[in-house]
C-alpha cells in the first residue's frame, strides 16, 4: 500500500540531509585522505607538464566549478524525477543519500587520485597497467559505447527542451547567448589577462541578462522537409559537439564549465533557499511498491535508473580523462572529486523534491521530466519573489546547461578513446574520430520508434535504462580497476571493493532482465526494444570478459607473492 508523507516538511528534511552530506565529506572524504596518502605538496601531473592545452593547474574553486557542470547533465534530474513517480521517494532518496556517500563519491575521489598519481592517466590506461593490454582493449571498448549512449540520451533530452511549443524558444535562446558568453570569457582571460574576481563580477549579471533576453527572442524552428524541429535540434546539437570536441580547452570547455557551476551553484542555492522558505510538505507516496506499473522491479532497476546523483561512470572518464590533468594539489582530490559528487547528490535531491511535492492526481505526474522539473523547482523559486516566467526560464535554462556540459565532454573523450584504438594523430586524426563517435548518437536520434498504439516514442526514452545501466556497469569496473591498484599498493582496497560488488550485482541482473525476452524471442518486440536487448548482450559479454581478466590478475598476483615468499 502507498504511503504518503503528508506530515512531513520539505524544508526540515533537506536540513538534514544537509546535515549528512556535511558530515560525509568532513568525515568519510577525509578518511580517504588518510587512507590513501594524498600528499599536499606532492608534484601533479598539472604542474609538471603545463603545456596550456591538457595540462593545467587550476585552482581548486574554479576547478570545482568545471568539473562539476561536467559531471552534473540531466542524469541527478531525469533518473531520480523517474524513479520517484515509479517506486515513491522514499527508496529513492535512500539510494541517492547512501549511494553517494559510500559509492559515488568513492569511485569519483579514487577515480581522480589514481589518475594523478598515474602522470593524469585514463582510466583505460589504468586498466592496461595493472590488468593488461586485452583488458585494456576491451575496457576501452565498452568504455567507447557508455560515452555513446550518454551523448545520445543528453542530446535528445536537449532537443526536447529546445522543441517544446511553450517554452522552447527561449530556452534555445538562452543556451546559444550562453555558449557565446562561455567562449567571451574565454578570450578574455586568455587574452586580456583579465582576472578571474573582475570577469566573475562581469559574467555572473550578464547570465541573468541571457536568461531574462531569451523568452523575449524566442528561437523556434519549423519542420524542414520530412524533419520535425527536434529532429533538427538533434543535427544542430551534434554538431556543436563536432566543433567543441576539437577547440582547446581554455576557449570553451573551462570558461564555459566556470560559468555553468556557478549557474548550477545559483540553481542549487535558489532551490534550497526555496525549499527552506516555501513551506512545502510531501504529498507523494513514500512507497509504491516492489514492482512499478511498467512490470519493473525496484531491484535492480532504481539502482540503474538512478545513475547520476547516486553513482555514475562517467564520472571516472571525466575524473581521469580531464579534471585529473588540472589538479594543482593531490589534496585537491578531496573538494572536487569527493564534494563535487556530495554536490551532484543534492542536484538529485532537489530534482526528486519536484516529485515529493505533487499529488498523485496530478496531470504533471504523466509530463517529461524536464517539464516536471522546471514547474516544481520554478515553483520553489518563486519563493525568492521572481516572477513564475522569469523562475521557469531559469530553471530550464539551467536544465540546458547540465546537459551542454557534458555533452561535449562526453564527445572529446569518446574523441580520445577512438584515437587511442586506431592510433589517429594531429586535426584530422581528431576530426574523423570526433565524427565517427557522434555517428551512431546520429542514427538513434534521426529514427522514428513507435509503441503498440502509434505514438511516437523519444530516444531519450528507448535509451534511458541501456544508458543507467551501462554507465553504472562502467562504475563497477572501474572500482574493479581501482581495487587492484590498491591492492597492489598496499593500500585499503576494500573501501572501492564493496561498492563495486554491490554494483556489479544490480548491473549485471539488470541487464540479464534486459536480455531475457531476446532469449526467450518473445512475440511482438518492437525494433527499439530488440535493438536494445542486443546491445545489452553485448554489454553483458564485455563486462564479463573483463572481470574474467581482473580476477586472472589477481590470482596471479597472489600466486607470484606465494613464490616470492616461499609459503
Amino acid at each position: 500500500m502507498a504511503r504518503k508523507g503528508e506530515n512531513l516538511n520539505l524544508a526540515l528534511l533537506g536540513g538534514l540531509i544537509l546535515l549528512i552530506l556535511a558530515g560525509a565529506y568532513w568525515g568519510y572524504g577525509r578518511f580517504l585522505t588518510r587512507s590513501y596518502g594524498l600528499l599536499r605538496n606532492s608534484k601533479t601531473p598539472a604542474a609538471e607538464v603545463n603545456d596550456g592545452i591538457d595540462f593545467i593547474p587550476t585552482p581548486k574553486r574554479f576547478l570545482l566549478g568545471q568539473h562539476f557542470s561536467a559531471i552534473a547533465a540531466a542524469g541527478p534530474i531525469v533518473g531520480p524525477i523517474l524513479a520517484g513517480l515509479w517506486f515513491g521517494w522514499l527508496p529513492v532518496l535512500l539510494w541517492i543519500i547512501c549511494g553517494a556517500i559510500f559509492s559515488g563519491a568513492v569511485h569519483d575521489f579514487t577515480s581522480l587520485f589514481a589518475s594523478v598519481r598515474h602522470r593524469g592517466r585514463s582510466i583505460a590506461e589504468i586498466v592496461k597497467e595493472h590488468l593488461g593490454e586485452k583488458a585494456y582493449y576491451l575496457f576501452l571498448i565498452f568504455l567507447w559505447f557508455s560515452l555513446i549512449y550518454v551523448i545520445t540520451a543528453f542530446t535528445d533530452l536537449t532537443s526536447s527542451s529546445f522543441a517544446e511549443p511553450q517554452l522552447g524558444g527561449g530556452v534555445a535562446s538562452s543556451s546559444l547567448l550562453y555558449l557565446i558568453l562561455g567562449v567571451t570569457l574565454g578570450l578574455c582571460l586568455r587574452f586580456l589577462r583579465v582576472s578571474l574576481g573582475a570577469a566573475t563580477f562581469v559574467f555572473v549579471p550578464l547570465i541573468v541578462l541571457v536568461i531574462w533576453l531569451g523568452p523575449h527572442l524566442p528561437l523556434q524552428l519549423e519542420p524542414l522537409g520530412p524533419f520535425q524541429p527536434r529532429q533538427i535540434w538533434n543535427a544542430v546539437l551534434l554538431g556543436y559537439c563536432l566543433i567543441a570536441s576539437l577547440v582547446p580547452i581554455w576557449i570553451l570547455l573551462q570558461p564555459r564549465g566556470y560559468l555553468g557551476g556557478i549557474f548550477l551553484y545559483g540553481t542549487l542555492a535558489a532551490g534550497l533557499i526555496g525549499l527552506a522558505i516555501g513551506g512545502e510538505t510531501v504529498t507523494y507516496p513514500a512507497f509504491l511498491g516492489f514492482v512499478n506499473t511498467k512490470g519493473m522491479p525496484l531491484f535492480p532497476f532504481l539502482f540503474v535508473t538512478v545513475a547520476c546523483g547516486a553513482c555514475s561512470g562517467f564520472h571516472g572518464i571525466v575524473c581521469s580523462g580531464t579534471t585529473s590533468k588540472q589538479i594543482a594539489r593531490e589534496t585537491d582530490c578531496l573538494m572536487v572529486g569527493y564534494g563535487g559528487m556530495l554536490l551532484e547528490s543534492l542536484v538529485a535531491f532537489l530534482a526528486l523534491a519536484t516529485v515529493m511535492i505533487l499529488t498523485p492526481a496530478s496531470p504533471l505526474v504523466s509530463s517529461s521530466p524536464d517539464r516536471i522539473y522546471a514547474e516544481g523547482l520554478s515553483s520553489l523559486v518563486t519563493h525568492l519573489g521572481l516572477p513564475r516566467e522569469l523562475a521557469r526560464s531559469f530553471v530550464l535554462l539551467a536544465f540546458a546547461t547540465f546537459i551542454y556540459d557534458t555533452l561535449d565532454v562526453a564527445t572529446r573523450l569518446a574523441r580520445y578513446i577512438l584515437q587511442e584504438l586506431t592510433g589517429w594523430k594531429g586535426f584530422w586524426g581528431s576530426f574523423h574520430a570526433t565524427w565517427l563517435s557522434l555517428l551512431i548518437p546520429f542514427f538513434c536520434v534521426t529514427i522514428q520508434a513507435t509503441d503498440s498504439s502509434g505514438q511516437l516514442i523519444p530516444a531519450w526514452k528507448i535509451f534511458w535504462t541501456l544508458f543507467g545501466t551501462s554507465n553504472q556497469l562502467l562504475a563497477a569496473l572501474t572500482l574493479l580497476t581501482l581495487s587492484v591498484w590498491l591492492m597492489r599498493t598496499g593500500k585499503a582496497w576494500w573501501i572501492s571493493a564493496l561498492p563495486m560488488l554491490f554494483m556489479m550485482t544490480m548491473t549485471l541482473w539488470s541487464l540479464g532482465l534486459m536480455i531475457r525476452p531476446l532469449i526467450l524471442s518473445e512475440r511482438g518486440l518492437s525494433f527499439s526494444f530488440d535493438g536494445v536487448g542486443v546491445t545489452a548482450l553485448a554489454l553483458l559479454i564485455l563486462s564479463v570478459l573483463l572481470i574474467t581478466e581482473a580476477v586472472r590478475t589477481i590470482l596471479t598476483q597472489k600466486t607470484k607473492m606465494v613464490s616470492d615468499t616461499g609459503v
